[in-house]
């Protein structure tokens, strides 16, 4: 706000600020993350390999991990 600013015009921006914050506390975002991140990765084909690599892994089948694909990840 500029030095100028009238009174009520501070005093509105006030208001509207607490009237925000208000709203902000009656109705709370989700604080489960797993919600906010849920289909962010949707129709990403890195992430379906991803899945699929830790399917293989999580089966035993480690040849997955040979040296030369680890050396492309790092």
């Amino acid at each position: 706000m500029t030095p100028n600013t009238s009174l009520e015009e501070r005093m509105a921006a006030v208001e509207a600020a607490i009237t925000q914050i208000q709203q902000e506390i009656a109705h709370p975002k989700s604080s489960n993350w797993l919600q906010q991140i849920s289909g962010s990765f949707k129709d990403e084909p890195a992430f379906e390999e991803i899945l699929a690599l830790g399917q293989a892994i999580r089966r035993g089948d480690e040849s997955v991990l040979d040296s030369s694909e680890l050396d492309n990840l790092k």
